[in-house]
């Protein structure tokens, strides 16, 4: 709900925070606390949270000690059920210093929107509450070596017997498979066209994990591989209905888009305030480096493209807040637009910044190495390409005709 009061006090940034005038006041408190962790604690520790890519417990404990795990579950199990406009705040300033804590929150949604829009009732109240605080993790297991963002082209199968389902296939680029007590499996049904939702024990006899894949960049949230093989489940462990397991993975893909864009402007933003301070202090032919044109004209690209591109992701937020038929699209929009932006901004920054931007004590080589896997998780920049021109081909041949052109064929011009 929007709040008619005055925007809490918050320190003097680079960006504006007119964004979060549409929050109320709960929800501006939550944004302070977010953004005072990362000032003392989470930003401090980002550089030595990403020199090994092992799972990042503390990072971990602390997010969900202070409730910002818990932003993606209902209230009835201890969460808050944070708005997407909130929610994309969270995420914006967790990745200003740190991929891992940022994705730590969007893969959140993306492992556990389906427990929570699918499990049974018994299922929920069983594994929710301890979601929220972090005592138990569930991971996300839909990619395939010839499938991830083609939902339809999943080989791995899970068949009908009696009171039990038996799975059979294998998953690749798993996050938190390692970690995680609960794997979130969506499986063909019976070879047909129909997808399932399996919740599966990672301790189920069948169930395969491989050792953890390295990996350029986000460190602290390691990916392996899982195989299933003759895994039983029982039925009650479907998450929705037969058939359901489709567009149970495709509004956490939404929600997961949606945090990837916030992930991707956040480093961006961290970028351009690291650059501009260092063109503050660097001195260059008698003067500082943020007073030659060529840099002010580089950051000023900078800062434009970000604020334009957060406005869109705001409204994709606000899109899935209000359940819009398309905010599909516009997921797609603001995960392409800010991703991309991102590897941009970051290369320029770490350009502006020379020699010590290589380095890999400056944090700009840890925020450069990060950047390119927003562009390719979650669906690939070209993938949302398609999202977006399809959608746009279907719509323009019905859509209302442009008052310029004359009546009939435009052929005939």
């Amino acid at each position: 709900m929007r709040s008619n009061a005055k925007m809490l006090p918050m320190t003097q940034r680079l960006f504006s925070d007119h964004l979060l005038l549409a929050l109320n006041h709960d929800e501006q408190a939550m944004v302070h606390k977010v953004r005072t962790l990362c000032r003392d604690v989470i930003g401090p520790q980002a550089a030595a949270v990403a020199k090994q890519d092992v799972f990042a417990w503390e990072t971990f404990r602390t997010l969900c000690r202070e409730g910002v795990v818990a932003t993606a579950f209902p209230r009835e199990y201890g969460g808050t059920d944070a708005r997407q406009v909130l929610r994309i705040r969270i995420i914006e300033e967790l990745g200003r210093v740190c991929s891992t804590s940022a994705s730590m929150i969007t893969g959140t949604d993306l492992s556990a929107r389906a427990v929570v829009a699918g499990a049974s009732p018994a299922l929920r109240a069983q594994l929710l509450p301890r979601l929220c605080t972090g005592e138990i993790q569930t991971a996300f297991a839909l990619t395939e070596s010839g499938a991830g963002s083609d939902v339809r082209s999943l080989s791995s199968v899970a068949r009908r017997e009696g009171d039990h389902y038996v799975l059979n296939g294998s998953k690749k680029f798993i996050t938190r498979a390692t970690t995680a007590d609960w794997l979130m499996v969506i499986a063909r049904l019976d070879q047909g066209e129909k997808f399932i939702g399996l919740l599966v024990p990672r301790d189920a006899p069948g169930v395969h994990i491989s050792a953890e894949v390295g990996k350029l960049g986000w460190f602290g949230v390691p990916i392996s591989s899982l195989t299933f093989s003759d895994v039983r489940i029982p039925v009650t462990h479907r998450l929705g209905e037969e058939g359901d397991g489709f567009s149970l993975a495709q509004d956490a893909l939404l929600r997961a888009r949606i945090g990837h864009a916030a992930m991707a402007l956040g480093r961006a933003i961290g970028a351009v305030e690291i650059a501009a301070a260092y063109a503050c202090e660097r001195n260059t032919f008698g003067k500082p480096l943020s007073a030659q044109q060529g840099v002010q004209w580089m950051l000023a690209d900078m800062v434009t493209q970000i604020e334009a591109s957060r406005a869109l992701l705001n409204m994709a937020a606000q899109k899935y807040d209000h359940g819009a038929a398309d905010t599909a699209t516009f997921a797609s929009m603001a995960k392409l637009h800010a991703t991309d932006l991102c590897m941009k901004v970051v290369t320029d920054a770490l350009q502006l910044t020379g020699g010590r931007g290589y380095l890999q004590d400056f944090p700009l080589e840890r925020f450069f190495r990060d950047a390119k896997l927003n562009q390719i998780g979650e669906g690939a920049s070209e993938v949302h390409k398609t999202v977006i021109g399809r959608d746009l081909a279907r719509r323009a041949a019905v859509a209302e005709r442009n008052p310029c052109l004359r009546e009939g064929p435009l052929t005939d011009y």
